[in-house]
């Protein structure tokens, strides 16, 4: 096995036990959930190929989904994502060839351009999964008031990792 499985194997543990044990506890508000685990689907290689990252996608929802009592709504909000993250990539950064490194990150993107993946990869999934929750339109204004505060605290927890968890070109002093 490579460095990429090893990696992509360890985040995908340590992901699901974070969102499992400690953000499934957090509801600001009554409305914003964090759904970390998410930053899975954001930092798989490009080149990975696509029957992996469907099933990463759906083994990913389906033990959150087992541990959350949420009976496969998450499963299937992350197999749609895991659809939408090459499309969502290509929106905005049109050339995955010219990547120095295939993993989508703010050193190889751009910080600008990483950011903006983020916020739709985010808010992809959290109107995806309310909708499913929901699974009507009878109270429109508390589900955009739940997508839109869902997406700002799980942006902001992901953006938090990501800056923890990468490598600074600099040298600190």
């Amino acid at each position: 096995m490579s460095k990429t499985t090893f990696h992509i194997i360890f985040m995908f543990i340590i992901l699901a036990l974070l969102q499992v044990v400690v953000f499934n506890r957090i509801c600001l508000f009554g409305v914003a959930v964090p759904f970390v685990f998410i930053y899975l689907f954001v930092k798989l290689p490009v080149n990975l190929n696509l029957k992996w990252v469907f099933t990463i996608g759906f083994l990913m929802g389906l033990i959150i989904d087992v541990f959350s009592n949420t009976q496969g709504m998450n499963a299937l909000a992350c197999t749609i994502l895991c659809a939408l993250r090459l499309p969502t990539l290509r929106l905005y950064f049109p050339r995955e060839e010219e990547m120095v490194y295939p993993v989508p990150s703010s050193r190889t993107l751009g910080s600008g351009v990483f950011m903006k993946y983020v916020l739709t990869m985010t808010l992809c999934y959290c109107a995806l999964f309310f909708v499913i929750e929901s699974f009507t339109f009878f109270n429109p204004l508390r589900l955009v008031v739940k997508t839109i505060a869902s997406t700002a605290l799980t942006f902001l927890v992901i953006i938090a990792i990501d800056s923890l968890t990468s490598r600074s070109r600099e040298k600190r002093l």
